[in-house]
């Protein structure tokens, strides 16, 4: 046992890019689509991927479905990781349609989440009740990570929009901007309605917004296939099936043949 604690994997085959931070990473990060694991397949994933996950989603509004002491338990586990996890921004959504934004920002911090997702993908929300929601998770210690667009078939980026969103959000403190893809990847954002990326979109968005700001939701491996092999292993995405997570570390390290000679180092 000692000595295979020991044994360490040359370099040049961990990590054939040489570009990969470790945890706490600023490029390149992952946020994992939490819609259902128990207990113990979450500890699973942990026990195999933690090191490539720097963040978890409560998908939706599943939070108030799991028992109390269960999702306590995944939030302590997900912190002792070093990962952000949150609810999904479509809970907070219902919070706002509900009057009980306080109750649920209460709620969230005695659970313990370490992060908070503020979004409109649903419903419509002012621009100032948006800022407000932003102040307060900042207030209550919470990582803000901020998202646009709807969540309709067939919605779409707006530049000027999405500009602005980005730079309000991110000078009020969130830490990025997560583009709206859902869990399909099919008809929203930048994806069209077979799931292939719109380059003319995302080439558009990146002439005017900042990579490191932006967190792409690419559910789909040629999603993340595409971006990665566009836009290089520091891209930041999400929505990320908990049994994809080390699919895509391989990925983004050039550790399958989609991306091999993407990854091979240059001397």
């Amino acid at each position: 046992m000692e000595m295979t604690s020991q044994l360490k994997w040359n370099p040049v085959l961990a990590d054939p890019t040489g570009r990969r931070q470790t945890k706490p990473r600023t490029l390149g990060k992952t946020m994992m689509m939490d819609k259902g694991l128990g207990l113990h397949a979450f500890q699973d994933v942990l026990g195999t991927s933690g090191e490539h996950v720097d963040m978890i989603k409560i998908g939706f509004g599943t939070s108030p479905l799991y028992p109390m002491q269960v999702l306590k338990t995944k939030i302590n586990l997900a912190k002792a990781n070093g990962i952000c996890i949150y609810p999904g921004g479509t809970f907070l959504e219902v919070a706002v349609t509900q009057n009980a934004v306080s109750s649920f920002y209460d709620t969230i911090l005695a659970l313990g989440f370490n992060g908070i997702e503020i979004s409109d993908g649903t419903i419509e929300m002012e621009r100032k009740v948006r800022n407000e929601l932003i102040q307060r998770g900042l207030e209550e210690g919470f990582e803000v990570i901020t998202e646009y667009g709807k969540k309709g078939w067939g919605s779409s980026i707006e530049l000027d929009e999405l500009i602005e969103t980005v730079m309000i959000d991110t000078q009020l403190g969130a830490k990025m901007v997560t583009i709206e893809a859902r869990e399909s990847g099919m008809g929203v954002g930048i994806f069209d309605h077979n799931g292939k990326c719109k380059d003319e979109e995302l080439q558009r968005v990146l002439s005017a917004v900042p990579g490191h700001q932006l967190l792409w939701e690419a559910p789909l491996k040629n999603q993340q296939v595409h971006l990665i092999k566009q836009l290089g292993p520091d891209i930041h995405l999400g929505n990320i099936s908990p049994d994809e997570m080390i699919s895509l570390e391989a990925l983004r390290r050039g550790l399958r043949s989609d991306t091999l000679i993407f990854g091979t180092r240059k001397e």
